[in-house]
């Protein structure tokens, strides 16, 4: 049987007055602004400090987050803790969190397997997105992968053509783009994973190089 049509095509209405971190995160579990919900274990909101000057952005929980709660615990995010150490980014300094809050998949046996969020989706989710930026307020926006890009580049954005350089947007001082960790390790072969990890870091070096900028001026 067909399900209904969800009444709320945007997570707006479920978003609290209060706009604080933790009061959006207990908030977010009952968001009904896309059919995610009905699938995943929990809405999985963003993990740091209010004060943490870089955010990093990417698609989606993956399976792991679903059942943690929480962003970037996975084989992901262990690569990006790994570039990030090697950039030099106190891991306290980086707000993590994705555009969509509930984990997206279709079943493979028994096991849980990704799939990319629609258009419709990410829209409605967006609201959650856009108060994380507002009490974060990050100085630094790093966006993996082109779900995150695009969603609030603009749709004609290029990971491919733009990773790794700054680039304007009314998000934060300094905007970087740059593949999803995800990626990485889906590359072919021992060869192509290990040219993809390089890239990856050295993308994640020039936010580090920022980050180090920021904090001289600062001093």
């Amino acid at each position: 049987m067909a399900r209904a049509k969800n009444p709320h095509p945007t997570a707006t209405p479920f978003l609290p007055d209060t706009r604080s971190l933790p009061v959006l995160r207990d908030a977010v579990q009952g968001c009904r602004g896309c059919d995610l919900y009905r699938d995943a274990t929990q809405a999985v909101f963003g993990l740091g400090r209010t004060s943490a000057h870089i955010m990093f952005v990417g698609e989606t929980p993956g399976d792991a987050e679903d059942r943690a709660g929480e962003p970037f615990v996975g084989p992901s995010g262990h690569l990006l803790d790994d570039a990030l150490a090697a950039a030099g980014i106190p891991r306290n300094e980086a707000y993590v969190t994705n555009v969509v809050k509930h984990f997206k998949f279709y079943k493979r046996g028994k096991r849980r397997i990704h799939d990319k969020p629609d258009r419709y989706q990410i829209e409605a989710c967006k609201p959650w997105l856009g108060a994380e930026l507002e009490a974060v307020k990050p100085t630094i926006l790093v966006l993996l992968g082109a779900t995150a890009a695009q969603a609030l580049l603009g749709a004609s954005f290029r990971v491919t053509q733009q990773r790794g350089v700054p680039v304007p947007s009314p998000f934060a001082r300094v905007t970087i783009a740059t593949v999803h960790p995800s990626s990485v390790l889906r590359a072919p072969d021992d060869a192509a994973r290990a040219a993809a990890r390089a890239a990856f870091v050295a993308d994640i070096a020039v936010v580090g190089e920022h980050y180090r900028a920021l904090v001289k001026h600062a001093a």
